[in-house]
C-alpha cells in the first residue's frame, strides 16, 4: 500500500506540475487532488524538492544508461558510438516527454540543485560522444546544437505519438550532423499507404482540435496528412 500511494503522489504531482507549474502547486493541492491529508503526503516526500528528485530519477538514470552504453562500446567506432547517443538519448526524451514538459513550464528541475547538477554532467557527456574526438568549436557547437535537437522537439509536441515524432526529429539531426545514423533505427518511420492514420493519431487529431489552439491546416501538418484525410477523423462541425 505504501509503494502504490507513492506512485499516485508521484503521478497526480507530475501532472499539476506540469499543468499548473511546480511553483504553483503546493503539497496540500497534491494531497486534495488524493484525499490524502497534507502529512501523508509529507510522510513520502518531505518537500516538492523530494518529489522532483523522485519524479526525475527514472529519467536520469535511463539518460546515464545510454551514455554509459556507449562508452563502453569500445570496439564500436566513433559513429556508431554518436548515434547510440543520438537514437538512445532520443528515446529516453519521448519516453519521459511530460517530465520534460513540467521543466518548460517553470523550469522546476533546475531548482533542484543535485537533479540539475546531475544532468547537466550527463549532457556534458552525451555532447562529448556525439562530437568525436578533438573536435573544433564548429563540432562542439553542432553537438550542442544536436543534444538540444532531441529534447526541444519533443517538449513542444508532446501530444503527438512517438513513432510520429522520432522519425521527424532523427531527420532533422542527421541533417545538422550532415550523416546518416551507422545502424538503422530501432523505431524506423512505418511503411504503408501514404496519409493513412492510426488510431493513436485520430485521437491526438481529435484532441488538438477540441483544445481549439490549432487549425486544421497546423494539425495535418503535424501529422503529416492531407487536410481530406484529417476532416475524415474530425467529428462534424
Amino acid at each position: 500500500m505504501t509503494d502504490d500511494t507513492r506512485s499516485r503522489i508521484l503521478k497526480v504531482a507530475l501532472d499539476l506540475f506540469a499543468t499548473r507549474g511546480y511553483h504553483a502547486t503546493s503539497i496540500r493541492e497534491i494531497a486534495e487532488r488524493l484525499d490524502l491529508t497534507k502529512t501523508a503526503v509529507l510522510y513520502h516526500f518531505p518537500s516538492k524538492k523530494d518529489i522532483v528528485a523522485a519524479l526525475a530519477e527514472p529519467m536520469l538514470a535511463d539518460m546515464e544508461a545510454v551514455i554509459d552504453a556507449a562508452g563502453r562500446a569500445q570496439d564500436a567506432d566513433q559513429r556508431t558510438r554518436r548515434w547510440m547517443v543520438v537514437e538512445g538519448l532520443l528515446d529516453v526524451w519521448l519516453t519521459h516527454r511530460h517530465l520534460l514538459r513540467m521543466q518548460l513550464q517553470d523550469l522546476a528541475l533546475a531548482a533542484e540543485g543535485p537533479v540539475y547538477e546531475r544532468f547537466k554532467d550527463a549532457a556534458f557527456l552525451a555532447e562529448h560522444h556525439i562530437a568525436g574526438p578533438a573536435p573544433d568549436h564548429v563540432g562542439r557547437i553542432r553537438a550542442v546544437q544536436a543534444f538540444a535537437m532531441l529534447s526541444d522537439p519533443v517538449v513542444m509536441f508532446a501530444d503527438l505519438p512517438a513513432d510520429m515524432l522520432r522519425p521527424a526529429v532523427l531527420s532533422g539531426v542527421e541533417r545538422l550532423l550532415d550523416e546518416r545514423p551507422a545502424r538503422p533505427a530501432a523505431s524506423p518511420r512505418r511503411r504503408g499507404r501514404p496519409g493513412a492514420m492510426t488510431q493513436e493519431a485520430v485521437e491526438t487529431a481529435r484532441r488538438l482540435h477540441a483544445s481549439g489552439e490549432h487549425t486544421a491546416a497546423e494539425i495535418a501538418r503535424l501529422l503529416g496528412v492531407s487536410r481530406a484525410t484529417l476532416y475524415r477523423h474530425l467529428p462534424p462541425a
